[in-house]
């Protein structure tokens, strides 16, 4: 094992909330180490197109919060890497084991891409959620940061083609898993979140039928990087021109173990339609709702605006999606303000999937354990005085995993846990 490296804070996530809370405490002079287990930071705000309800690109706003991380010299960063064994000493501060991954391409590289044009090998695109494919050596998506190749040794046919085309000699297949150990005076989580499966509703079709997509499929196909020219069903690559939202897909559903609201569901869903009418102007775009939760700035007059466009809003809950001989979709759903069941068709269907709580951080400390809410958040134990501080002195909590937020209140509550660590390192209340 390497020699230790000392740190000020160990933020856990690379995020919009993680980068946000790093970035503050680096810029009073605090040393910090992000680390993501994914291979850029960024989150999944990298991944869409625009939020709501301004309509601003997504990615011009995290681009440059990703950049500066990257660049800050009081932030020192690990990607496709994790943590274990955090141990609390006596002396209030902690250690843990740093795990840097493989990728199997050296620093060295410089995301050319030529060694994606000759493997051979081709897999699913977790990165465009599926929807088209990848090679087994790949630069994970355009903005990634670092922009550095990987391989997918699960995948790999081991030909050796990427070895011999790639010009700055970056291929390394003897690179292997390393630990190190780390020491840390704070910590603060920001894991976030994960989307519902709709597996877990097979009543939907979803996996079964191949024009039930899910939102994130969809936002996918709104981006400038998007994988066709334009919005296309899975299933024939046509255009489709009768869109349907099935809102609270996992969320406030007892029976598939989300009872509360996700928060952001209705809004990226009208944000996505408004969208459509923008990207498919001649499709008619329904929204099946339960309730629509507009409650902050801006959001009722974005909903409002999207009627305006025409966007068709039903409320009533869908029970059942059918599939016809075309690929088209029947909808059997309950019309909550006449009382009685009715059935439309529709040519895609996307489901507007909750938030789930990413439970890593409950494997990641040694001695003690980060207390979870009653849905499995961690838990904030004086949310009015300290809405960062956990259960563990030293160790706050930012973003999402707290609980479903949306990227303002995300950075809202970075900000808080970011001033709590830098408190708590100034010797304040502990």
């Amino acid at each position: 094992m390497v020699e230790s490296k000392e740190y000020d804070v160990l933020v856990i996530g690379g995020g919009i909330a993680g980068e946000e809370a790093a970035l503050n405490l680096a810029n009073i002079g605090y040393k910090v180490i992000l680390v993501e287990k994914d291979l850029s930071i960024g989150g999944k705000m990298i991944h869409l197109s625009k939020v709501f309800p301004t309509l601003d690109c997504g990615a011009c706003i995290t681009t440059p919060k990703v950049s500066e991380t990257a660049r800050h010299p009081n932030i020192e960063i690990f990607t496709f890497s994790e943590v274990q064994d955090i141990e609390k000493h006596a002396e209030n501060d902690f250690s843990a084991t740093l795990i840097e991954n493989p990728r199997y391409v050296t620093d060295d590289c410089t995301g050319c891409q030529i060694c994606e044009e000759k493997c051979p090998v081709v897999v699913e695109d977790q990165y465009q959620w599926n929807l088209v494919g990848r090679k087994a050596v790949y630069v994970p998506f355009s903005i990634a940061n670092p922009r550095i190749a990987v391989i997918d040794i699960e995948n790999c046919s081991l030909c050796g083609l990427c070895e011999k085309v790639c010009p700055a000699n970056a291929i390394d297949f003897s690179q292997v898993e390393k630990k190190s150990t780390i020491k840390i005076r704070s910590i603060i989580i920001a894991t976030g979140f994960e989307l519902f499966d709709p597996l877990l509703i097979p009543r939907y079709g979803y996996g079964k039928f191949k024009n039930v997509v899910t939102s994130m499929q969809m936002e996918r196909q709104l981006v400038p990087t998007r994988p066709f020219n334009n919005v296309l069903r899975p299933m024939d690559g046509k255009m489709p021109d009768n869109i349907a939202y099935v809102l609270c897909a996992g969320s406030r559903d007892e029976t598939v173990g989300n009872p509360i609201c996700s928060q952001v569901c209705c809004m990226y869903s009208v944000k996505q339609a408004q969208l459509l009418m923008g990207a498919l102007p001649m499709a008619d775009v329904t929204i099946y709702y339960i309730n629509i939760r507009a409650f902050g700035k801006g959001f009722c007059e974005f909903f409002q605006q999207a009627k305006g466009m025409g966007i068709e809003f039903i409320k009533g809950k869908a029970g059942l999606i059918k599939e016809k001989e075309n690929g088209n979709l029947i909808i059997l759903y309950e019309d909550i303000q006449q009382g009685n069941v009715k059935e439309a068709e529709h040519d895609l269907v996307v489901l507007s999937v909750g938030m789930l709580p990413n439970t890593d951080f409950t494997e990641i400390f040694k001695n003690s354990r980060v207390e979870q809410d009653l849905y499995n958040y961690v838990n904030k134990v004086d949310e009015l005085c300290c809405p960062a501080k956990t259960n563990i002195d030293g160790v706050f909590v930012a973003g999402t995993s707290t609980g479903p937020l949306d990227i303002p209140d995300s950075i809202l509550s970075a900000g808080a846990a970011s001033a709590e660590a830098a408190g708590y390192l100034n010797g304040g209340v502990k």
